[in-house]
């Protein structure tokens, strides 16, 4: 019966941390922010669609090399522009539709005086996707389409799992220990815009300056290494450092909502060195990648992909503190089924 019973309560228990999961859309919802997450998802399924289209046009740039015998070069060069041109007409979607929000929000944060994340976000897509328009039109240059797609969906990636986060909890409507939980993401989401701020203002002037200095040392790595610091410029991964944190700390309250005191107090401190984790750990991987870049040795697809690779490093450390309440969870149901 003892056996039974903690069986129960464990199946009980992975329910309710199913049901509380950053994806699950809470019932507490408005209208609006459902849109706002409908939206969000399309937006983001287009960038990806078009991005995994956009990687294959560009494979024959790739493969391009002068070795190649001159009839086959030849062959590879006229597919190469009828590859640059859908290309371009799979990215103008994603810059228009996918990349409104971007837009959207950094033309409000020029408007306001100040430079948001956004505001080198926008840039970096702008210098990827004009010299690619150009160099498609003239058939001459380098083009960048597979990095704006790859860099809009992965930023969107990104954005996705931090809205997810941020509405899968409602704060007050919570109860009282939520309201808990969501006060001390405040506090430490305040400290952790601030950082980021700065880091965006540094990170575009060294951009900038890198892109002014190689046009003079080498005018063709310049729109590269200036693109691909601009890229890494976006904070997504500090941005999602607290959400993820405490919506992990929401999760494990949920699914434990009958902890004690003591315990809440606990798994606070335990969600404040997540999110700090996150926040330094993220910091520091930008910094380890702006020197590469500089030099030329980070490409815009691979600066995107750092940003990705970043922002699921602090999904999955946050993910870590609800996994480890549910290991607690798993622990207690065995003691009570070896209770004689």
């Amino acid at each position: 019966m003892i056996h039974i019973k903690a069986h129960g309560a464990r199946a009980a228990y992975h329910r309710r941390m199913r049901a509380k999961s950053i994806f699950a859309v809470p019932a507490t919802l408005s209208a609006d922010e459902r849109q706002q997450r409908r939206h969000a998802l399309v937006r983001l399924s287009l960038a990806w669609l078009a991005m995994m289209q956009v990687m294959m046009f560009a494979w024959p740039g790739y493969l391009r090399h002068e070795g190649i015998p001159k009839d086959a070069l030849d062959t590879l060069d006229w597919a190469i522009v009828l590859m640059n041109w859908a290309s371009l007409a799979l990215t103008v979607p994603v810059v228009l539709y996918s990349a409104w929000p971007i837009w959207r929000h950094a033309g409000a944060n020029l408007r306001q005086g100040r430079a948001g994340m956004d505001v080198p976000v926008a840039l970096g897509i702008v210098a990827a996707f004009i010299p690619s328009v150009h160099a498609t039109y003239t058939g001459r240059g380098e083009v960048y389409f597979d990095s704006v797609t790859m860099f809009v969906a992965f930023l969107l990636t990104a954005r996705y799992l931090e809205l997810c986060a941020r509405q899968s909890f409602g704060g007050a409507a919570g109860g009282l220990r939520h309201a808990r939980v969501e006060a001390q993401r405040l506090a430490l989401g305040a400290g952790a815009d601030r950082l980021a701020s700065r880091f965006v203002l540094a990170q575009v002037a060294l951009a900038l300056g890198a892109g002014a200095v190689w046009a003079y040392i080498d005018p063709a790595h310049s729109v590269p290494v200036m693109v691909a610091l601009l890229v890494m410029s976006c904070p997504c991964a500090m941005s999602m450092a607290v959400p993820t944190a405490m919506a992990s700390a929401h999760a494990a309250l949920a699914a434990d909502p009958a902890m004690s005191d003591a315990a809440l107090d606990a798994l606070l401190e335990r969600a404040r060195r997540k999110a700090r984790q996150n926040l330094h750990g993220s910091l520091a991987w930008h910094l380890l990648m702006t020197p590469l870049a500089l030099v030329g040795w980070v490409t815009p697809w691979l600066a995107a992909i750092t940003m990705l690779v970043s922002s699921l490093a602090v999904a999955y450390n946050s993910w870590r503190l609800t996994r480890h309440h549910g290991l607690a969870g798993k622990a207690a149901g065995g003691a009570l089924e070896a209770a004689p």
